[in-house]
């Protein structure tokens, strides 16, 4: 499995980057950790013409206390986030579940940015930040904005990127309510079966649908006084898991009910 020739060019800003992505539209292609993009190159699923290169960019690698919220860089790494003290102490579930993903080399290379921008409802990071209520900040050719973890998401492998954008960092609320992390995996390091994120009464989803997911269903549950194991049982309402011969939807649907009702109990344990 070889990729397509491509061009290759280190951006020295984000600026730098910017600027190529506008010149080259949808030829071009960011490259940061690569865990994503570059499996796709070799099976030719994604041809891009040039790659740009923004990992030497530290100005994108960071995590920072500004107040009520934190402030991470998008090109933090998922070993940064699991080892950052400030993360441990103000949002504990990021911290985690990061810590988590993959094995040591994946973690050293992926970042959150990455993961976000790939937009695959099996990733863990991206229901994470749902569940957090992070606001994602967006740099294009017309400025920046700020769009809601909630708006981001799309549809499958599809987010509210527009051309020429790029995701310079994620602001997340300090966490003041309990949390809990789970997934179901065949190995340690595959993606999640399933997966559940619980940061107080929120609750979303890894791989139960084309994007990842609240379950509206558990938290109107919770929300009107229904007990976690009631609240649990609607885990799967609203959902559409894929159907494959090494997880049927059914079993999937299963896992989600378990998952949820865990992950309440330890939230609040």
């Amino acid at each position: 499995m070889i990729p397509a020739a491509f061009t290759y060019h280190r951006a020295e800003s984000v600026d730098d980057a910017l600027r190529l992505l506008a010149e080259h539209g949808d030829d071009a292609k960011l490259l940061a950790g690569g865990h994503s993009l570059l499996p796709l190159m070799k099976l030719r699923l994604a041809v891009p013409e040039l790659l740009v290169d923004v990992t030497a960019l530290r100005e994108l690698a960071f995590v920072e206390d500004a107040g009520p919220e934190v402030r991470i860089g998008a090109l933090t790494r998922h070993h940064d986030l699991a080892n950052s003290a400030l993360l441990a102490r103000a949002v504990p579930l990021l911290a985690h579940a990061a810590g988590t993903i993959g094995d040591p080399q994946v973690r050293h290379r992926g970042t959150l940015g990455g993961s976000l921008a790939h937009g695959d409802a099996a990733a863990d990071l991206p229901a994470v930040v749902l569940a957090l209520d992070a606001v994602l900040v967006l740099r294009g050719p017309d400025g920046t904005r700020d769009v809601p973890a909630a708006e981001f998401f799309v549809d499958f492998f599809e987010t509210a990127l527009e051309p020429g954008e790029i995701i310079t960092e994620v602001r997340v609320p300090k966490q003041t309510a309990g949390w809990d992390f789970q997934k179901f995996t065949r190995r340690a390091i595959d993606w999640a079966v399933v997966g559940v994120a619980v940061a107080g009464d929120a609750v979303a989803l890894v791989n139960m649908g084309a994007t990842p997911l609240r379950a509206t269903a558990v938290e109107t549950a919770l929300a009107a006084g229904a007990p976690l194991a009631e609240a649990a049982e609607r885990a799967a309402d609203g959902t559409s898991p894929a159907d494959e011969p090494a997880a049927s939807a059914d079993y999937r649907r299963h896992l989600a009910r378990v998952l949820v009702r865990r992950a309440l109990e330890n939230s609040r344990a």
